[in-house]
């Protein structure tokens, strides 16, 4: 999709940024995504109000055969995957012996291969760890970034779009509840916490829906000509700028991103989508259940009006948030929204105020208190 008239590279604006591919993919021919095709704002109203195609083909994916497959990651992760079946999809977490989130990937499995796609700088990460905790399990984890890509169909009719690629009836992501703390054992149903209703595409992979659309997980040799074909039944195309003012505004946080080394699940709400808290045990589950049961996490994940009066470029991330001249917090995302104007993601301590004046870097922030 770089190739599309008006296209405009994330690396073409930021060489430093994290949305472009890892050296070694780009190296297997992954390509970089745009930032946007010439006008963002138009392309976000697009994405809130109807729906559009992103390129995410930057996203790391790791495929996970094996007939042992569900029930290893169902040992190593937060999420509880015993139960999850063919042609479903899900959330996960790897933590920290300390519960600090090290990776979260969006999970996808068709019966033969479980698909893990993950931020671009994290693959190799996610699969050094997999590859340690093989031991004699019968899995073959591998990196299949260079044969797979990630696009994005976004939008309240995302589900209607796919349609034209010959899937219809997706249902809606299914959630569990969140206990609150010390719920009794046995209150959680022994399946995911969210399901994420996956089908077959013609011509290769799968459509999933989740939270902001419909996920496309494709054939890298296809993916020309299903851009073309949903592009030629009138679906508009999207950058990635776009897309991420859209999730700031929905709060979905992004690992590495939105978290730092010291982050908890319950910091940055992943406890609904990505932590099975009934479960059993797993790496870093003591910190989650004994916050959880406390009801107190020490930080949490707010949204940051920015003033914008000092400068019009949003704070890079990890920015400190000072409060009377002391460090309170650091903005993760910051973007330029078409409605909400300049905002962010941050991570504060929980004793900050909704009301408190904030400040980062020189520009004076508000927490959003909705």
């Amino acid at each position: 999709m770089i190739d599309i008239a008006g296209a405009v590279a994330v690396e073409a604006i930021d060489e430093a940024s994290r949305d472009q591919p890892d050296p070694e993919h780009r190296a297997a021919g992954v390509r970089g995504v745009a930032a946007h095709y010439g006008d963002p704002m138009r392309e976000q109203r697009t994405l809130e109000t109807a729906v559009a195609l992103v390129d995410r083909s930057h996203r790391g994916v790791v495929a996970v055969p094996g007939e042992e497959r569900i029930g290893w990651l169902h040992t190593l992760t937060s999420q509880h995957l015993a139960t999850l079946r063919p042609w479903q999809g899900t959330e996960l977490l790897v933590l920290s012996p300390h519960g600090h989130v090290e990776q979260h990937a969006m999970v996808a499995e068709d019966g033969e291969t479980t698909w893990l796609d993950t931020e671009p700088g994290m693959t190799a990460g996610l699969l050094t760890y997999l590859e340690r905790m093989r031991f004699f399990s019968k899995v073959e984890p591998r990196d299949a970034t260079a044969d797979r890509a990630l696009l994005s169909l976004v939008g309240p009719e995302a589900a209607e779009a796919v349609g034209t690629l010959g899937v219809t009836g997706l249902a809606e992501p299914d959630a569990v509840a969140v206990p609150g703390p010390k719920f009794r054992s046995g209150e959680l149903p022994p399946r995911p916490t969210v399901v994420y209703d996956v089908r077959p595409l013609p011509a290769g992979g799968w459509a999933r829906r989740g939270p902001l659309g419909v996920d496309l997980l494709v054939p890298r040799p296809a993916m020309d000509r299903v851009v073309a074909e949903l592009r030629g039944n009138g679906v508009p195309v999207a950058g990635l700028w776009a897309y991420e003012a859209v999730r700031v505004a929905a709060r979905r946080p992004r690992a590495g991103v939105d978290t730092d080394h010291r982050t908890i699940p319950a910091e940055v709400g992943l406890i609904g989508s990505a932590v099975h808290l009934d479960k059993g045990c797993y790496r870093g589950q003591e910190t989650v259940a004994r916050v959880h049961n406390m009801g107190r996490p020490p930080r949490r994940l707010v949204l940051l009006h920015l003033d914008g009066v000092t400068t019009d470029q949003p704070p890079a991330a990890g920015t400190p948030v000072t409060l009377d001249g002391r460090a309170v917090g650091f903005v993760g995302t910051a973007v330029h929204h078409h409605e909400l104007g300049q905002v962010a993601l941050a991570v504060v301590k929980r004793n900050v105020a909704d009301d408190a004046r904030l400040l980062v870097g020189e520009s004076a922030a508000a927490i959003d208190p909705a």
